[in-house]
């Protein structure tokens, strides 16, 4: 079993920077694929980075690409996601994931499905004011 906690939510203002962390604990997730997903009220729950176990292949959305940077640090078992030049419609609570296995061949057609992930945080309020 993996807990995922995620932190570093908070309320920015347009054009600012933030960054989430999430802690893996329970088991290591060194060989596993992970991802950071969000959900704004009213919406159904998107994609928005991935990362394979390698920490070289990474996998963005279109409306964060260029923006947002996800990486990992395996000896701290810990996914981050650096955000610049938020946006009002970046506003959501945003949740990392570890996926179910790990895949030979690791697409974004495989990171962008939710059914992937076996372990979910509780996510982190992310709020960015216009």
């Amino acid at each position: 079993q993996v807990q995922l906690v995620e932190s570093g939510g908070a309320l920015v203002q347009a054009g600012g920077s933030l960054g989430l962390s999430c802690v893996a604990s329970g088991r290591t997730i060194s060989s596993y694929p992970m991802a950071w997903f969000r959900q704004a009220d009213g919406n159904e729950r998107e994609f928005v980075a991935a990362i394979n176990w390698d920490g070289v292949t990474t996998y963005y959305a279109d409306s964060v690409q260029g923006r947002f940077t996800i990486s990992r640090d395996d000896a701290k078992n810990t996914l981050y996601l650096q955000m610049n030049s938020l946006k009002p419609e970046d506003t959501a609570t945003y949740y990392c994931a570890v996926d179910r296995s790990n895949p030979w061949q690791y697409t974004i057609e495989r990171a962008r499905r939710l059914y992937e992930y076996a372990y979910w945080g509780q996510g982190t309020q992310v709020t960015v004011s216009s």
